[in-house]
């Protein structure tokens, strides 16, 4: 067995939950999902508290087809808990901007 020695920093626990959950986001199987959470996780994740961060890993549970219809749909999850994650992955992504100017133009 390999003694680690003391001075040897070691990862937070926060810092690891990060990483994975950027991996998490980056990695979940369809290009579309990959793109849309694995782009926002990169970028947000650093900033997010323990709180945020829980409940984005608790998103990123969520099978595709239901997060990804949460995503173009926000009003399926009105009031619920991840209405504000959403709003942050549709408004990082410039969502509800393409949505105005569709309806407008």
């Amino acid at each position: 067995m390999i003694a680690i020695p003391p001075e040897t920093p070691t990862a937070a626990p926060l810092d690891e939950r990060r990483r994975r959950a950027i991996y998490r986001a980056t990695y979940r199987g369809t290009k579309e999902m990959d793109w849309l959470l694995g782009r926002y996780a990169t970028a947000e994740i650093a900033a997010m508290s323990d709180a945020e961060l829980t409940l984005f890993e608790q998103v990123l549970v969520v099978p595709d087809p239901d997060l990804h219809a949460w995503i173009i749909d926000p009003s399926l999850v009105a009031h619920g808990p991840f209405t504000a994650l959403i709003a942050a992955i549709r408004a990082f992504h410039k969502l509800d901007a393409v949505g105005t100017t569709a309806s407008t133009g």
